[in-house]
């Protein structure tokens, strides 16, 4: 058993972190003999996909555990056997990672986004914020995202304060927001009406309800649809009649939606019905 790398693990599973083993290039550990050497392609049975029929999610993110008492189990001891180092499952800790592949996608991110705790990786850098979302590969040119449904490999704490995730970062998986898909209907931000003016005293009233819409959605813990649909609703009863709403704005609500698992369609029903109902 590599011992060092199993007590690297449990180190991060008493901090409550979900953690996996992984073996040379960066290949998850199968738990089971039909997992074994990449038999089941190294997707966990959870994605429904490729030939794994294990009775239980038996590797990749899908296994990651902070339950000292199952890392520590004879069923896991072949796997800590195989493993060259430990991965971690961001989204499961309540984080997200932004993988920076290389000189440019760092120099984007030091440009674009809030500063936040960096680790370095063989080829750029790792950074960390605090909030889970849709993991999404390719989002820039050198640049991944890992959070929900995806493992990263521990490269150790890293540097600086952790951040809040911005709503940036989660705009980036957020594809054709505009685009309605069955019906062919516009999810359009809503034109200005009475001429157009503002009844809005300064900018941060709008930026202050849009970031409390987002909270609401993301610590919705029961009825995602109804609350998804409910806060639409309110979104665009307080700031739909004029014109301050913009793409970005609507993009940082669908994604926070799609980070509790609403689909691109379900995120754009909503709207519509939320904009139907208010006569927009």
């Amino acid at each position: 058993m590599n011992t060092s790398v199993l007590q690297t693990a449990l180190r991060l599973a008493e901090a409550g972190v979900p953690v996996l083993p992984l073996r040379a290039r960066k290949l998850p550990v199968g738990n089971c003999s039909a997992c074994a050497k990449s038999k089941c392609g190294d997707r966990p049975n959870m994605l429904r996909a490729g030939p794994c029929r294990c009775p239980a999610p038996c590797h990749a993110w899908a296994a990651a555990t902070s339950d000292r008492q199952i890392l520590n189990s004879r069923a896991w001891k072949a796997a800590w056997a195989q493993a060259a180092t430990v991965a971690y499952h961001p989204g499961g800790a309540g984080l997200t990672v932004l993988d920076l592949d290389d000189a440019d996608a760092i120099a984007w991110a030091r440009e674009s986004l809030p500063v936040t705790r960096t680790v370095a990786t063989t080829r750029g850098e790792h950074w960390i914020y605090r909030g889970a979302m849709q993991s999404s590969n390719g989002v820039r040119p050198g640049v991944d995202i890992k959070s929900a449904m995806s493992y990263a490999r521990w490269l150790g704490p890293g540097t600086g304060t952790m951040a809040d995730l911005p709503g940036a970062v989660r705009a980036l998986v957020v594809k054709a927001p505009a685009v309605a898909r069955p019906s062919g209907q516009v999810v359009a931000v809503p034109a200005p009406v009475d001429g157009g003016e503002c009844r809005h005293r300064t900018p941060a009233y709008l930026e202050r309800g849009i970031a409390m819409a987002e909270a609401r959605i993301t610590e919705a813990s029961s009825a995602i649809h109804t609350t998804v649909y409910r806060t639409f609703l309110a979104v665009l009863s307080a700031h739909g009649r004029c014109g301050c709403l913009t793409d970005g704005h609507v993009a940082r609500l669908f994604a926070a939606a799609q980070t509790k698992g609403e689909s691109p369609r379900h995120c754009t029903d909503a709207w519509t019905n939320a904009r139907t109902k208010l006569g927009i």
